[in-house]
């Protein structure tokens, strides 16, 4: 989902930075050298210039992975001020409201403006579920998702003389 939401974005003249976590050996941040790895600061000074951050994780457990809350963690204050947008992947219906967690917690913590659409998907809405070749294919996902980037493409635009304004 992630990629077809960069390439959605892309498509519509959108810079995009994308980061795929597994590519990443990033420390849990309890650890004392975790926020030290390049890699966190290069993905934290890049939040920080983002004016938009869609996140794409996996549900377990009624709760966006932890890898995803972990990068939250890692780059803390980088989030401050920005617009962003969440797509989940889960296993059934009961856990679409997952990641209100992570959302109150960029809300409260470090003022996000939340995208009030997000894309909620399960296994059925991809082609090949749980193979290799598992993908986002046409039809109504890819729907959700190209809606999902031009709401945060209108959003951003919109929001951005406040945002921009905001000193923290």
């Amino acid at each position: 989902m992630a990629r077809v939401a960069a390439a959605s974005l892309t498509e519509r003249g959108t810079d995009v930075s994308f980061h795929d976590l597994r590519d990443y050996e990033l420390e849990f941040c309890g650890l004392p050298s975790a926020r030290q790895n390049p890699v966190v600061e290069k993905i934290r000074n890049e939040i920080r210039e983002a004016q938009a951050i869609l996140m794409a994780a996996p549900v377990y457990n009624f709760y966006v992975n932890a890898a995803a809350k972990n990068l939250v963690e890692l780059t803390g204050g980088a989030w401050e001020n920005k617009l962003v947008g969440f797509m989940c992947a889960a296993g059934g219906r009961a856990s679409y409201m997952s990641v209100m967690n992570i959302a109150n917690s960029l809300m409260l913590d470090f003022r996000c403006l939340i995208i009030p659409r997000f894309v909620y998907a399960m296994g059925g809405d991809f082609e090949n579920d749980r193979t290799e070749k598992m993908a986002v294919g046409p039809g109504e996902l890819q729907d959700r998702i190209d809606g999902l980037a031009q709401v945060t493409m209108d959003l951003g635009r919109a929001v951005d003389p406040v945002l921009s304004g905001l000193d923290g």
